[in-house]
């Protein structure tokens, strides 16, 4: 809600009226619904158009004149709400439940691998410095707000947004996600120097050693990279 809440007023309520028009709008009916002129509504999607959160779709039949029909892209779709915590939260409780939660620790960190397996590792020679970089970005890209970031002589990743916040909370063990991904992601070691759900300003990740590939990632392992911190 926060990237909408950025938005003007009537910029929002546009973006709504599209979101109920399973087909689209016209700038007639925008008109309409919100009580504006043409113009302003031509100006208003300009703007959403070049922000990526609308798209101009097939014409609409009028008769005469075929009209312009505007709907909301993937992007605009994703201005609302969707409360993906809730159900993942329902869902790890109930799997903790039936399996326990050494088995849920073993998906998590096996999901994470293989996600993280789809990325391209850098080679063994790449810099501490790119490969710290690479991981921000992708990191980044998943809503993480990550950045590299220079922490005495070494660079770190520092996520600034944890996306699991609500659901870490009540399962820790999702952090394992993570770690798991990053390593999978990056062909190293991965140390969780700092963490929000136990109090850090950031999630801080500290780039280790190259991982062996016929080095199995046993739970043991991948909990004592698990780094103590000291909360702020």
């Amino acid at each position: 809600m926060a990237a909408l809440g950025q938005l003007g007023a009537t910029q929002q309520r546009l973006l709504r009226q599209l979101l109920l028009a399973s087909e689209g709008g016209t700038v007639e009916t925008l008109c309409a619904q919100l009580g504006i002129s043409h113009n302003a509504v031509r100006q208003h999607l300009s703007t959403l158009i070049a922000r990526g959160y609308v798209e101009r779709t097939q014409s609409r039949p009028s008769g005469g004149r075929p009209l312009a029909c505007y709907r909301l892209t993937e992007a605009g779709q994703a201005l609302f709400p969707r409360n993906y915590g809730t159900i993942a939260t329902a869902l790890l409780t109930q799997l903790s439940a039936r399996f326990g939660t050494t088995e849920v620790e073993h998906l998590l960190r096996d999901l994470g691998h293989g996600l993280g397996s789809r990325e391209v590792a850098p080679a063994a020679a790449t810099p501490v410095v790119e490969v710290v970089q690479g991981l921000a970005r992708k990191l980044d890209a998943m809503g993480y707000e990550a950045i590299a970031a220079r922490h005495g002589d070494e660079w770190q990743v520092e996520a600034f947004n944890c996306v699991f916040h609500a659901l870490a909370q009540q399962h820790p063990q999702v952090c394992k996600f993570d770690l798991a991904f990053m390593e999978a992601a990056s062909g190293r070691r991965i140390h969780h120097m700092e963490c929000i759900v136990r109090g850090g300003h950031t999630c801080r990740f500290r780039v280790g050693a190259l991982l062996s590939s016929e080095e199995p990632q046993t739970d043991s392992k991948v909990q004592s990279r698990i780094e103590p911190f000291r909360t702020p």
